[in-house]
């Protein structure tokens, strides 16, 4: 069967996490990724670290199914091969530095002056104007100024997300951009210009905290793993860890006391009859909680909560998701190929029920140089002993 985006083709000035996982995700739908790297070491991502056989974490993330051209943006010859490939493609998309697309040559108004079917889409940490928008943008300062860790931690520390949440939802935003940019296109035959920020993406995500504070006129408290509005939603001691519980209405609250906990003198206490009365009551809640809960062990709670239907989950570190039953029921990991050995990834979340994803392998700095150069037209063997361009060898 056909993949949603076969035939069509982008072309991305990327480095780091968001730019690229927009494109990764296109690329799992079908599309025809071409990564422009530095001939220095490319894609700063592929440094980080050496930890997948070789082959930096975050890299085998973001770049699978692309093939990458190592060429030298700083020379005429090196932009002309750029150029060529994207009067050719579908979508141009960029997180260079604010105003070096255009000091390059690849900015919005030229290229759609030239082409103006095409998509362009410009990623950037804070938007075009305003006063920070030559500031450098890197995930964790992102967070700090849309707010994002003033909320996450416990009371006592603010902490940044274990993810780099800023690049992720700028990232999706960008791909979900490019999909209306390109529906709009096939019905109209008109381009587009997109401008996605990592700092809007990341207030938009912010949600409910903003109307908290705009309308109730209070900053949202950190509240770690509890929950300001609901309770009881913690982790709870068992006899040997921990389980979370996360109950969101009064019928679940009797169904915990009285099916699971064995106390049905709780559910009609009225200090906790009503979600209300257990916010309110949070402390004296969770005590009457945690002195139940430890009487079982982890597995035995969580096999009794899961078979009355209560909200729960064990608390599972990063080892136990890699062997998720679930993920291998469903049988979520595929192999894909990097620079030297084959490598287990997960197959994207959205899954069409006639078409499996597009999960290509992970290129080498310049793998695809000379294929490119020669499909661009123009003398291949010339750029490469000159140094424009730098082509890999694979082993």
């Amino acid at each position: 069967m056909t993949r949603p985006l076969d035939g069509v083709t982008v072309v991305s000035i990327e480095q780091a996490v968001a730019a690229p996982l927009a494109t990764r995700n296109l690329a799992d739908l079908g599309a025809r990724v071409i990564k422009v790297e530095r001939v220095d070491g490319g894609d700063f991502a592929r440094a980080y670290d050496h930890v997948v056989h070789g082959t930096g974490a975050h890299f085998v993330w973001l770049n699978r199914g692309k093939e990458s051209l190592a060429v030298d943006l700083k020379t005429p010859e090196g932009r002309d091969v750029v150029r060529r490939l994207v009067a050719q493609a579908d979508v141009f998309l960029q997180n260079l530095a604010p105003g070096a697309a255009e000091r390059l040559g690849f900015g919005a108004e030229a290229l759609r002056a030239e082409h103006p079917e095409l998509v362009v889409v410009n990623l950037s940490g804070f938007g075009a104007g305003g006063p920070m928008e030559h500031r450098k943008a890197y995930d964790m300062l992102i967070q700090a100024e849309a707010g994002l860790i003033a909320i996450t931690g416990t009371s006592e520390t603010p902490v940044k997300t274990g993810i780099p949440t800023s690049d992720i939802a700028s990232g999706m935003y960008c791909a979900q951009a490019v999909l209306a940019a390109l529906l709009r296109r096939w019905r109209t035959g008109e381009g587009a210009t997109v401008e996605v920020s990592m700092f809007e993406a990341t207030v938009e995500w912010m949600g409910y905290a903003l109307y908290t504070r705009m309308y109730a006129g209070t900053e949202p408290a950190r509240m770690g793993l509890s929950h300001s509005s609901i309770a009881p939603y913690d982790a709870f001691p068992t006899s040997d860890g921990q389980v979370l519980i996360g109950v969101q209405n009064d019928s679940g609250w009797r169904t915990l006391v009285t099916s699971v906990l064995d106390a049905p003198e709780l559910a009609d206490d009225p200090r906790f009859a009503t979600n209300v009365a257990r916010v309110a009551h949070r402390a004296d809640c969770d005590a009457a909680i945690a002195t139940r809960t430890a009487r079982h062990t982890s597995a035995e709670l969580d096999e009794r909560l899961a078979a009355a239907g209560v909200p729960a989950a064990q608390l599972k570190d990063v080892g136990q998701v890699v062997d998720h039953p679930q993920l291998r029921a469903r049988g979520r990991w595929r192999k894909i190929g990097t620079e030297f050995a084959a490598v287990d990834a997960l197959l994207p979340p959205a899954t069409f029920a006639d078409v499996e994803a597009e999960m290509g392998d992970v290129p080498a700095l310049g793998q695809h140089t000379h294929a490119l150069l020669v499909e661009s037209g123009v003398a291949a063997e010339d750029f490469l002993a000159r140094g424009i361009a730098v082509q890999a060898r694979v082993p």
